[in-house]
């Protein structure tokens, strides 16, 4: 029945307009919200409806002009499930199976609502025309007009139409098109002839282009990226992305840079079952920035995925041309303040007691520093077996690697680590007691030591580990401020107990100090790695003490805590091997001041040389996403045998409904010198959004002869341009910020709390 078939056409013509719609997400209130269209339902009065098969019509006035035609006029509405179609007059002519309307059009579902002079639905070939249309999405801001619109069960053409997302009688952005085509068969849409306006202003001819209906992706050019900098001089890049297939895609970027050159960045990511990976590949034929005019490039694969259950599989394998790649042409891959390339490759295996993994891993060293060790390969294993006493386990672990590294004059080894051990975890409420106890075997075989005397080819290395961590909580109701609080006291203490031996015939492969924070304290050992097992004859002490308001919400954290050294140890990383009788003081402070400000600090102070080895401040304020301010003090005594001492500051918060704005900058104190600023400003609408940003920072030396050579700035200034055009060809969703709050050399980090 062609009373059926309009409600079918209509149907099929409402998803395509609106299926790319989503409803407007949660905004922080300080922003700007998008109102959506208001929509007045259209109702049919029961007692002047006629039923004419699944339709429903109200009239004032009913006509039989032919046999099986029939005319209603006067503010006639007609009803086909949630559908409505207002018009001055409607005839339905069953013997040609066609519906047609005169006079002022309108027609609404949930999802749109159309009005035109007249609209003609035919049942002989599927299709609805409907002349001098203007359109309204439902669910967005999205609006259009059309001189003739034409449904079929295939999708939508519009003729000589436009759209916006812009609420305002007059948009501030329009585009215009001879013919606009929406397929409903593969979600997507066409347009010729295609005029892009900025407040009535003509800035762009396509004669062609597509876009998605949907949030699914689709091949096409992405929004351009704009931006400046004094190294590089302006920028352009054009993405293209490719969707090879439904588990395929590439996103493949021609990127203009006025003074070194055209770069070609490209990203392939694949999705088969449980793996994925994605390789990105980066490429400058000829830099003209530099004297050699030599080519540059950066490639990096990862993958990580699982299979038959237990096995887990990760990658990670980057190269690069040269060392100052990162700093002069940056990436999304690295930070420009990356001093090395990780390497690796690695295959788990995972059982309900047991553990094990083969990996291959190396570093790519950037710039004038020593080069680092390759493990090919490493094995680990790790067991553990309940004994049924208490809650004591016995446990191995086990390590076999090969170490090489590309200087001739290093030496190479293979080492097999074996430990094993009982454990003994016991905890109650108000205290706890863990007991650990293994025998630590190491074997060594050294290769190439012939320019270091002091190492043998075989060294055996056998140490027992003793070690017991105790602990005490009392809590009571206490009252400040007039507020009730639940404080509490919590002393522990750790004795660890391992015996000397030397170990300066060994080389260091893989051994670095470990963290001397508060935490650090209760660890097990001094260094990372295996080649330095430090002696230990010693007591850490500490003591922390909280207020927990009646939600059991932390508000104050105290902490301090420090060993004492009962003999001097031996093992060492250098020759300077002064003795002490206790580690630094470590203190930790935490104090949530109110609902949105919090401060932070770790502090290690050296009691014996009244001096601070280091320390980390932090304020914090946070609304929400959008209003927030950061303040950072941070103090190294000797890095490398340098004094490091920094403060930064980082806001950003609305200026109105429609503007954001994110700065930081941050400070050297040592050298009295700014290491980077940042200011950028972020306007948004329902319909565009807009972003500018600024910065100026140090650029980081890696290679500093390279440097020098080359002549580079010792800062880089620029400036950079996003622009965005919502409800095409994507979501109504804001600019997020977050790019904006990490961009840089030193970024925002986001404090901890319980409930994130």
């Amino acid at each position: 029945m062609p009373s059926s078939r309009i409600a079918v056409l209509l149907t099929v013509f409402s998803a395509p307009l609106t299926a790319q719609e989503s409803p407007a997400p949660e905004m922080p209130t300080a922003f700007v919200q998008c109102p959506l269209p208001e929509v007045i339902p259209i109702e049919l009065r029961e007692d002047l409806t006629q039923r004419f098969d699944s339709i429903v019509i109200e009239s004032k006035s009913t006509q039989t002009i032919a046999e099986q035609a029939t005319k209603f006029a006067g503010g006639v509405k007609l009803a086909y499930e949630d559908k409505r179609i207002v018009a001055d007059e409607v005839t339905i002519d069953r013997g040609a199976g066609k519906i047609r309307t005169s006079g002022d059009t309108k027609f609404q579902d949930g999802n749109i609502t159309i009005q035109s002079s007249q609209l003609e639905a035919d049942n002989n070939n599927n299709s609805v025309v409907m002349s001098n249309s203007n359109y309204q999405l439902g669910l967005s801001p999205g609006r259009g007009a059309a001189e003739q619109l034409k449904i079929t069960e295939q999708g939508v053409s519009l003729e000589d139409a436009s759209f916006t997302s812009c609420i305002d009688e007059t948009p501030d952005w329009l585009l215009s098109a001879s013919e606009i085509n929406l397929s409903t068969e593969d979600n997507t849409g066409s347009a010729y002839n295609t005029v892009f306006r900025i407040k009535d202003i003509p800035v762009m001819y396509l004669p062609y282009f597509t876009f998605p209906l949907t949030n699914e992706r689709k091949t096409g050019f992405l929004y351009p990226q704009i931006s400046s900098s004094s190294k590089s001089g302006f920028e352009l890049g054009v993405p293209f992305y490719w969707n090879i297939a439904e588990n395929m895609d590439a996103t493949i970027t021609p990127y203009y840079m006025s003074k070194r050159g055209t770069q070609l960045k490209s990203q392939f990511r694949y999705l088969f079952g449980e793996q994925f990976g994605k390789i990105d590949f980066e490429y400058l034929g000829e830099d003209n920035e530099l004297s050699s005019k030599e080519e540059r490039y950066l490639g990096r694969y990862q993958h990580m995925g699982t299979f038959a259950d237990n096995f887990r599989v990760f990658v990670d394998f980057s190269d690069i041309s040269d060392d100052n790649y990162l700093v002069d042409l940056e990436s999304d891959q690295f930070s420009s303040t990356d001093a090395y390339l990780w390497r690796i490759g690695e295959l788990s295996y995972f059982a309900e007691n047991w553990q094990s993994s083969v990996k291959v891993q190396g570093l790519k060293v950037l710039g004038d520093r020593q080069d680092s060790y390759q493990t090919l390969p490493q094995l680990d294993f790790l067991a553990y077996q309940p004994l049924g006493f208490l809650n004591s386990s016995f446990n191995v672990f086990g390590e076999y690697t090969r170490f090489a590294i590309d200087d001739p004059n290093k030496p190479e080894a293979d080492r097999l680590h074996v430990e094993a051990g009982i454990a003994l975890p016991y905890a109650m409420p108000g205290w706890f007691v863990n007991t650990d106890v293994r025998l630590m075997h190491t074997q060594y075989q050294q290769h190439n030591i012939d320019n270091n005397p002091e190492l043998d080819e075989d060294v055996s290395r056998t140490l027992p580990k003793a070690r017991i961590h105790a602990g005490l909580r009392f809590d009571r109701f206490a009252s400040y401020f007039k507020q009730n609080f639940v404080q509490t006291l919590e002393p522990q203490l750790q004795y660890l107990y391992i015996p000397d031996k030397d170990q300066s015939m060994i080389a260091n492969y893989d051994t670095t100090p470990l963290q001397d924070d508060f935490d650090g304290l209760f660890r097990d050992r001094r260094f990372s790695g295996l080649d330095r097992i430090a002696q230990a004859n010693q007591i850490s002490w500490g003591v922390t003490s909280r207020l927990l308001d009646e939600s059991n919400a932390e508000l104050f954290r105290l902490s301090l805590g420090q060993i004492v050294y009962f003999n001097d140890s031996n093992i060492a990383l250098n020759e300077e091997n002064e003795p002490e009788s206790e580690s630094a003081l470590a203190a930790d402070l935490f104090l949530q001041l109110t609902e949105r400000w919090q401060f932070r600090g770790d502090i290690q102070y050296d009691t014996e040389q009244n001096s601070t080895e280091k320390s980390q401040l932090t304020i914090d304020y946070r609304k929400n996403e959008r209003n927030l301010v950061q303040l950072n003090h941070h103090y190294i005594r000797n890095l490398s045998g340098n004094e490091v001492e920094q403060v930064s500051a980082l806001t950003s918060f609305p200026i109105n409904r429609h503007w954001q704005f994110i700065g930081h900058v941050t400070e050297d104190l040592v050298r009295s010198r700014s290491l980077e600023t940042y200011a950028g400003f972020q306007y948004e609408s329902c319909c565009w959004a807009v972003r500018v940003a600024y910065h100026r920072n140090i650029n980081t030396n890696l290679d500093e002869r390279d440097f020098l050579a080359e002549d580079r700035d010792a800062f880089d200034t620029g400036v950079s341009l996003q622009f965005v055009l919502k409800g095409l060809g994507g979501d109504q969703k804001p600019l997020a910020i977050d790019d904006m709050l990490r961009s840089g050399l030193f970024g925002y980090k986001r404090p901890y709390f319980l409930s994130n």
